[in-house]
């Protein structure tokens, strides 16, 4: 269905839009901040891979490198100063320039929703007007974080807890008790067997593709939030491109887009593969279940009502529950 549904309108482009011959070529320099054998880049490689593919003659991507030749903290300000065109990141490693970006992470509606309701056009004109980058599409949706420790979690409370930690759930982790730390993925596991940190946020997938398996002993029960990893773009690169370049991008992107549907399935793979490497799930009784959720939406909302007064009632309106 998936391969059906791509040969449509790679098929729908080649019969019905005759510029794809005549179209002078672009090249789009491109860096991921994750590396690349990992599961977030998996998704961007395919759209790199189907865009050099289908549009020879028309637009093409140079991946320039990933986290080992820009720290994923600095690749927003690189797109935004067009010293590359795209990037396969996540606004949650921008959020110092667009802090609207952690309702990406807070929403529970799908992509598709957040197209209909206006969620998507308000934020990409956000991050158009305060970072100079278009919101292109995400590539993620419907993988939730969850809490992974090297020590027992018995409740809500994770008072004396030090977890890694990033802007959308350092409030989260701080309204559990716990104290959140900012490391970089490729010092966690020395963080864990240090003792500088007792456990990370982190998906339900891709704790193998860095190797953390090893000093993790707990996944806790229930996740929150709804990962996100986009493609943001240089907003003067994306007006440089002319009709029939942007309207090929825009079919790459519905293409790439439909195939979120499998995170479901993949993380149960993952779930499966953690509990085969030993890693204990812990399903916290339901009513602190209850109270870490009410934990994660209030205190994630309420970051952004604090960082974002201007905006916070209208992304509340479509990207909350």
């Amino acid at each position: 269905m998936k391969n059906n549904f791509k040969k449509a309108i790679c098929g729908g482009l080649l019969v019905c839009v005759p510029w794809l011959a005549q179209a002078q070529e672009i090249t789009l320099k491109a860096v991921t901040a994750f590396g690349q054998d990992t599961y977030f880049n998996a998704r961007f490689k395919q759209f790199v891979d189907s865009v050099n593919e289908q549009g020879k003659g028309l637009v093409q991507i140079q991946v320039m490198g990933g986290p080992e030749s820009m720290p994923p903290f600095e690749i927003g300000n690189a797109v935004r100063a067009g010293i590359v065109d795209i990037a396969n990141t996540t606004g949650v490693f921008h959020a110092n320039m667009v802090p609207e970006s952690l309702a990406m992470t807070l929403t529970r509606k799908p992509m598709s929703e957040l197209r209909d309701n206006g969620g998507h056009a308000l934020m990409d004109q956000i991050h158009r007007d305060k970072a100079n980058m278009v919101w292109l599409a995400r590539l993620s949706d419907g993988l939730q974080y969850h809490i992974y420790t090297n020590k027992k979690v018995e409740s809500a409370d994770l008072s004396g807890f030090k977890l890694r930690g990033v802007p959308v759930y350092r409030s989260f982790f701080q309204a559990l008790g716990a104290t959140p730390l900012q490391v970089a993925p490729g010092e966690v596991f020395t963080a864990l067997e240090r003792g500088v940190v007792d456990g990370y946020g982190w998906p339900s997938v891709g704790i193998f593709d860095l190797g953390w398996q090893e000093k993790t002993r707990y996944r806790v029960e229930p996740g929150f939030y709804n990962v996100e990893v986009s493609l943001f773009m240089n907003q003067n690169s994306w007006e440089k491109l002319d009709q029939p370049q942007r309207e090929f991008m825009r079919q790459q992107v519905a293409w790439i887009e439909s195939l979120n549907e499998t995170a479901g399935e993949d993380a149960r793979a993952d779930k499966q593969r953690q509990a085969d490497a030993g890693i204990e799930a812990i399903q916290l009784a339901p009513a602190q279940a209850d109270q870490f959720e009410a934990l994660s939406q209030g205190a994630g909302w309420q970051a952004v009502e604090t960082l974002s007064p201007q905006y916070a009632q209208q992304l509340k309106a479509r990207f909350g529950s």
